[in-house]
């Protein structure tokens, strides 16, 4: 019997409960149980919710290991190499995925869990106080978004491309799913377009509502989390003076400083002084550490204190664009892979259970830096060149005395290497990716066949068999 994402919602929002059963024992359920959205019907109900849709964006399928993972293997000329034993990973290292790719299928169906749970606490704000009604809107509009943010980049062809109103992304869906109804469920792929328009929508809204901080956690959305999102939407869209005027409210008014050494940003406990937005995980909540998540993919298989899978390794032509003294090229250490040999990986996800960066503020320099240089202005009272040397400083790499929008690219490639963004950056820009075009049709997941299967009106992408 065929099945489809839209059956197991039901039973989906049941797993998004349950991640907050702890502080919720009316969640706390037995296997079997399905909890509907009409037994939502607490404050703390919601919030639960919420927090499962946090716990959701966790999973392997997202940012726990694919939302970067797979970017990395698609744009990997000249930054990665894939040389572990998993053939759907090597297929899309090869730009040989097919249109049933479980991995496809995976990200697609996860992504929609997150946005099914975002879409279900929107769907209930009546039942929270009037104090904290704004901000949990806001949290559910941001990890919507973020979530839309990812699945358009991957299932659609850049908005540098043109056609953007005909150019199709993913299904919008905006309200909860609970039974299954095909007439309602059943939804077309919207165009690039529509789906960047509600990404703005809902983070525009987010960052109204959204408070400055937390008190208690620090892997909450806030409103410079949606403004920083909203600077790298609008640098997709070529939209260069509201990138800068966003990501100058973050660095001026955020709070967040530089860590103090490069090393420092990355494998924290709960986070460093400049993630805006990150992933925390520990050892019981996590991407995987098994044959799944971020770190067993990249940590070599002898690495201390727990190893990896070492699948991937760093490309060695990457270290031409680095100046001698840089820490970022020396932030590599020597493994070898489960599958045998021995070759070089980045220290960015040595070590296991730590915070996964998903928006750091040296992005947000780099941001400012080329929307300004692309304006011709200095949004923020800062220079292109003052923003790109304040990155290339913490690092140890050597002052710029001048610097064009071209040079700011390249400080992108050299500070965020291995983090997902090599490939969107391209895409953007229209640069090659090895030898192949920013919108090759390799360059763009399959439509999960799955998902065909059960809806007709979802077409797919070219370069695919149907």
């Amino acid at each position: 019997m065929k099945r489809n994402r839209h059956i197991p919602l039901r039973f989906v929002i049941s797993l998004l409960l349950l991640t907050a059963a702890a502080c919720n024992s009316k969640l706390d359920v037995k296997p079997g149980q399905h909890i509907t959205p009409d037994e939502i019907r607490t404050a703390a109900d919601v919030k639960a919710v919420l927090f499962g849709a946090y716990k959701s964006m966790q999973d392997f399928n997202a940012f726990g290991e694919r939302y970067i993972l797979i970017p990395d293997l698609l744009g990997s000329a000249g930054q990665v190499s894939f040389v572990g034993t998993f053939t759907e990973y090597r297929d899309i290292f090869n730009k040989a995925q097919v249109a049933q790719s479980l991995i496809a299928q995976g990200i697609w169906q996860r992504s929609y869990v997150t946005i099914n749970g975002a879409n279900v606490v929107l769907s209930k704000l009546d039942l929270l106080d009037a104090a904290e009604k704004d901000a949990v809107e806001g949290e559910a509009r941001f990890v919507r978004a973020l979530t839309y943010y990812e699945l358009v980049n991957l299932f659609g062809q850049p908005y540098s491309a043109g056609n953007i109103g005909v150019n199709e992304a993913v299904p919008l869906v905006l309200e909860p799913t609970t039974v299954y109804d095909p007439e309602k469920d059943n939804k077309p792929r919207a165009t690039v377009d529509a789906v960047y328009k509600q990404i703005v929508s809902d983070l525009t809204a987010a960052a109204a509502t959204l408070p400055a901080s937390y008190s208690d956690n620090n892997g909450r959305a806030t409103k410079y989390a949606a403004q920083a999102l909203l600077s790298k939407v609008y640098m997709a869209q070529a939209r260069y003076t509201e990138a800068a005027t966003a990501a100058t409210e973050v660095i001026s008014e955020g709070g967040f400083s530089l860590a103090a050494t490069f090393d420092k940003a990355f494998n924290n406990v709960s986070g460093s002084t400049e993630d805006i937005f990150a992933m925390l995980q520990t050892d019981q909540s996590n991407g995987g550490s098994a044959n799944s998540g971020l770190t067993t993919m990249y940590a070599a298989y002898n690495a201390t204190p727990m190893a990896g899978r070492g699948d991937v390794r760093v490309d060695t032509n990457l270290y031409k664009i680095y100046g001698e003294h840089d820490d970022r090229r020396a932030f590599i250490y020597e493994g070898t892979g489960i599958a045998g040999g021995i070759g070089e990986y980045s220290r960015k996800w040595k070590d296991f259970y730590r915070a996964i960066p998903v928006i750091r503020l040296a992005d947000i320099y780099l941001i400012r830096a080329e929307a300004n240089a692309r304006a011709g202005a200095t949004i923020g009272g800062k220079t292109p060149l003052e923003d790109v040397n304040t990155v290339r400083v913490r690092a140890h790499a050597a002052a710029l005395a001048t610097v064009t929008a071209e040079q700011v690219v390249e400080e992108r490639f050299r500070e965020l290497a291995f983090e997902g963004d090599w490939l969107w950056t391209r895409k953007r820009l229209k640069m090659n990716i090895g030898t192949r075009s920013y919108n090759d049709p390799k360059m763009v997941l399959p439509v999960p066949q799955r998902e065909r299967d059960v809806n007709e009106l979802l077409s797919q992408n070219p370069g695919y068999d149907n």
